[in-house]
């Protein structure tokens, strides 16, 4: 797995994928969406514009891989908040947190559609087989792309327990027997992809 984003003239980015790319890219935004869930709608018969100031959830979620998408925003994680902090990060979350996952799956489904356009290419594999494509992106589906791939590598990172100390050497060193080494793969690849990225928008 070695695709890359490269800068396209006039902005967005484009990046050779493979068959196996497009499926694991395509699952996991499939399950980071499964992670965040689908949110709250408003019930029949209410105003959509007031479900906008529908209050959130004051207190972070049970999940770590969820608590690190939505981080308290007052205190650091290893911190014990006094009563002042908490009530400022709960009053903070009730009014961003549902605003903050609907945008975190914008930005997974923008991927999950971007691999579809792609449709099948053909190839070696048979007919109607996806050998491989190249994604193209317009510069905000970049930025989209981008806050989708960061998401997913904090919650592989929470599931691997990844600390900063550590981000690739521990990991990188493990056995292919271990169960975790697919997942590893993926989030070292992910980084390589987020990294890729970033240097097409800032270029």
């Amino acid at each position: 797995m070695a695709g890359h984003f490269e800068p396209l003239p006039g902005g967005g980015a484009a990046a050779p994928l493979d068959e196996v790319e497009i499926s694991i890219l395509r699952s996991l935004a499939v399950q980071l969406m499964e992670l965040i869930g689908p949110g709250e709608e408003a019930p029949e018969g209410e105003d959509p514009l007031a479900a906008l100031f529908t209050d959130g959830p004051s207190e972070p979620p049970s999940d770590p891989a969820l608590a690190r998408l939505f981080p308290n925003a007052y205190g650091g994680p290893d911190e014990v908040p006094d009563d002042a902090t908490h009530a400022a990060a709960a009053e903070f979350r009730r009014y961003t947190e549902n605003d903050l996952r609907a945008r975190k799956r914008e930005d997974a489904l923008a991927v999950v559609r971007a691999l579809d356009a792609l449709g099948p290419v053909g190839g070696s594999g048979g007919e109607g087989a996806v050998d491989g494509a190249v994604l193209r992106l317009k510069p905000d589906e970049s930025r989209q792309w981008l806050g989708a791939l960061n998401d997913l590598r904090l919650a592989i990172g929470t599931r691997l327990e990844v600390t900063d100390e550590d981000e690739s050497g521990e990991l990188l060193r493990l056995p292919d027997s271990d169960p975790r080494k697919p997942m590893v793969m993926a989030y070292l690849w992910l980084g390589g992809l987020q990294e890729s990225l970033i240097e097409t928008l800032t270029a």
